[in-house]
């Protein structure tokens, strides 16, 4: 038996500039000793990520989907459900996902996952099972930072109304509302909705429109550190290329978008706005490259996270767990169904 799993030694977490907290793990002869390791670590990790906010584990023996569950079950021990999905990924079973399915060219914007929801994930964990030829990193951004780097009004705009999110489901440029609810019966989205605080209705044509309000800025619930918590900048139509805004408006309408963000004081969020909430977050992020058995460990109420593009093949997995209840957060509004009021 090694001493690397009788004798864990104190976790020396490198802190680079531009990069997450990083910790090179001792060898180990397989998984199974590594998760032994690391249960022995795991109030240790657990301080180390609610200051960091992201932990980056390299050198852990995870080479397959299977490896990955075994350290998820240590690290990450209650699974959440992965909820009003909302980008296309593709389930490997044992509640192990892709990271993202979407095209390699295209970058993903700073979100917090499922900001959205009532109930979302309290962590991520995502590890690297193939390494792309070039780019393809996830990004993190430190959440507390973001706040404190975004101008005082906008933040107290905020803060007094949240932020608003509307949808419309189609296969044809987005996510179906079938793969979205997980269901080909209306009446369960309708009553998803009902229970959750969405307002839906559908169209002429049998499409499926959505509208909630959410807080924006909330607390952590262990920590009670205040944070930036939301997709609005992931979702208004001001982050798409100004061609394809363009193309979708002039095809759908500017209230037919897939996704539209905004502020609930029913004033529309400018494009400066927007320009300032993305360079809070990309001054505030860092990044570290990939390598095949890293692992990354995400608060997913502290931290942002999103995509690099790349060229080659890439194979990130993620698993989400350790729910949290909106509720729990002290939001600085109260979620609700359309931009404010009753559904």
């Amino acid at each position: 038996m090694s001493s690397a799993r009788t004798a864990p030694q104190e976790l020396d977490w490198t802190l680079e500039k531009g990069k997450p907290a990083t910790l090179v793990v001792p060898r180990f002869e397989g998984t199974g000793e590594a998760c032994a390791w690391l249960n022995a670590l795991l109030p240790d990790i657990r301080t180390a990520l609610q200051r960091y906010g992201a932990l980056y584990l390299r050198g852990l023996p995870v080479a397959s989907v299977e490896d990955f569950a075994l350290v998820r079950d240590v690290l990450v021990p209650q699974r959440t459900p992965y909820r009003e999905k909302a980008t296309p990924r593709s389930s490997f079973g044992n509640d192990v996902y892709s990271s993202t399915d979407l095209p390699p060219a295209q970058s993903i914007r700073m979100h917090n996952e499922n900001s959205y929801t009532l109930t979302f994930p309290g962590l991520l964990m995502f590890a690297c099972l193939i390494a792309p030829e070039e780019g393809g990193a996830t990004p993190v951004a430190d959440c507390r930072e973001v706040l404190r780097k975004l101008p005082a009004p906008l933040v107290e705009r905020i803060r007094a109304n949240g932020w608003t999110l509307h949808r419309s489901y189609s296969e044809h440029i987005s996510v179906s509302w079938e793969k979205a609810f997980a269901t080909e019966r209306r009446e369960d989205v309708e009553q998803y909705c009902s229970e959750n605080l969405i307002s839906c209705h559908w169209d002429d044509e049998g499409n499926l429109r959505t509208a909630q309000r959410r807080p924006g800025i909330i607390r952590h619930p262990a920590t009670d550190e205040e944070v930036w918590f939301n997709h609005m900048a992931f979702w208004n139509s001001w982050s798409l290329d100004e061609e394809l805004r363009e193309t979708l408006v002039d095809e759908f309408g500017a209230d037919g978008l897939p996704f539209e963000t905004g502020v609930a004081d029913g004033k529309p969020l400018t494009r400066d706005e927007l320009d300032t909430i993305n360079t809070a977050y990309a001054e505030a992020t860092v990044r570290q490259t990939w390598q095949p058995g890293d692992v990354m460990l995400v608060d997913n109420v502290l931290t942002a996270h999103g995509r690099d593009p790349f060229r080659g093949d890439r194979k990130i997995v993620v698993a989400m767990g350790n729910p949290v209840d909106l509720d729990e957060c002290r939001p600085t509004v109260p979620a609700a169904a359309g931009d404010g009021g009753a559904a």
